[in-house]
């Protein structure tokens, strides 16, 4: 079992920067593949960014060049860079810890990200 929570959302200009966070507790960190993926208003949940256990990472076409993902095993954290916001980056953001070809799936509660002048 994994709890994990966000945090670091909030209202910010477009072309504006902010930092999400997402502390991970009750399992081996380490081990699982953490993503994050939003869900804009009216919208599906969609992937944003990945990093995989041996750091590796992937994004979706959209945040490419903007968001950098990264992760932290000795603090159990993984980390969302947005740089460049636009207004269709309006989304609550979840936090996903996955142990690769498992059915262990762990979602956080979300936290609100508002780009708006």
């Amino acid at each position: 079992q994994v709890h994990l929570v966000e945090s670091g959302g909030g209202l910010v200009q477009p072309g504006g920067s902010l930092r999400l966070s997402c502390a991970a507790s009750g399992s081996i960190f380490s081990i699982y593949a953490m993503g994050w993926y939003r869900q804009g208003p009216g919208k599906r949940r969609e992937l944003v960014a990945t990093v995989t256990r041996g750091g590796s990472t992937n994004y979706a076409d959209s945040v490419k060049g903007r968001f950098t993902i990264s992760r932290d095993n000795a603090k159990n954290t993984v980390y969302l860079q947005m740089n460049s916001l636009k207004p269709e980056d309006t989304a609550v953001y979840y936090c996903n810890a996955q142990l690769p070809a498992t059915p262990h799936d762990y979602w956080g509660q979300g936290t609100q990200v508002t780009v708006s002048s």
